[in-house]
């Protein structure tokens, strides 16, 4: 219930965007990675954001160790990080990318939809497609500078952006394996992976759960660079300068023009989706399924 609540009271503070988070990290200026002078940082204990005024671009990092699983508290952080860069004319691109070692982000939080009430499960799935909504047709530039693995729904923050930069390490992996846990991809899911490698590509991969290595990836083209580790961030920024060279006007109506039909299909449908998730993830074969798999991540760990 605690969590609910939390949740709820961070959803409230989209109708205030510049309102402090509970828990947030306080405006400070000081270096940040691929920053200097000048660079600020602000956002929650999840949810880090480095921003640079001179130039218009900030950094959103996960920080939800072990592996930045999307809880609800992430996801609505994340959206209203989102949201104060876009109501913000300063900023024109946004760098989406880890604060954890090696893990981009290992997807939605199976605890989430686990073991939960109806209420929790529709509050949650709507969390994640308002996270998808909001990247899909952000008006920033946003590009995805992913420094470790990204299964799942890691894989779909990565397809959201307008361009992806992946660390060459035969570790990281990428790709949407729902199947592999018993789980359906959503429809929406389906859409944007067959928007960026075609039908068959996305048919296979869905089908077969398949995480792609980077040399792979780059193949396939659910990434557009493969660049080695350490040189990501700047990668991600070379990128960004090009990006930010095309007049914002134009730009962001041609993103309109190619992503408006794909995000209207979900927004049409959006409670419609909400039920068949709670449906889904309701049956005694699935929760049993996330039971067994959370069981043996526990086992692990101890």
């Amino acid at each position: 219930m605690a969590l609910m609540v939390g949740a709820r009271v961070l959803a409230r503070n989209l109708l205030r965007p510049w309102s402090r988070l509970p828990d947030a990290v306080p405006g400070r200026t000081g270096p940040a990675a691929g920053g200097g002078d000048g660079v600020r940082c602000f956002g929650s204990p999840r949810v880090l954001v480095e921003t640079d005024p001179a130039k218009g671009v900030a950094v959103i990092k996960l920080k939800n160790p072990p592996v930045n699983s999307l809880s609800l508290e992430v996801l609505t952080e994340f959206v209203i990080s989102l949201e104060k860069l876009e109501n913000d004319k300063t900023f024109r691109g946004v760098i989406v990318t880890s604060d954890c070692p090696g893990i981009f982000s290992a997807g939605l939080d199976l605890t989430e939809m686990c073991g939960k009430s109806q209420a929790h499960y529709a509050e949650y799935w709507r969390a994640v497609q308002e996270l998808w909504l909001r990247l899909y047709l952000s008006n920033l530039v946003v590009i995805a500078a992913i420094n470790g693995v990204s299964p799942a729904g890691g894989c779909l923050i990565s397809l959201t952006c307008d361009y992806r930069v992946l660390a060459d390490n035969p570790k990281y992996s990428i790709g949407l394996n729902e199947t592999l846990l018993g789980i359906v991809a959503p429809s929406w899911f389906k859409d944007t992976l067959v928007n960026t490698v075609g039908h068959r590509t996305a048919e296979r991969a869905l089908q077969l759960g398949l995480l792609f290595p980077p040399a792979e990836a780059l193949r396939v083209g659910i990434v557009d660079q493969v660049v080695p580790e350490d040189q990501v961030h700047s990668a991600a920024l070379s990128v960004m300068a090009r990006w930010l060279a095309i007049p914002d006007h134009a730009r962001q109506l041609t993103k309109n023009l190619m992503r408006k039909p794909t995000a209207d299909r979900l927004v049409k449908q959006r409670d419609a989706d909400i039920q068949y998730f709670l449906q889904f993830i309701s049956r005694d074969s699935i929760q049993k399924s996330l039971r067994v798999y959370l069981d043996k991540l526990r086992q692990k760990k101890g």
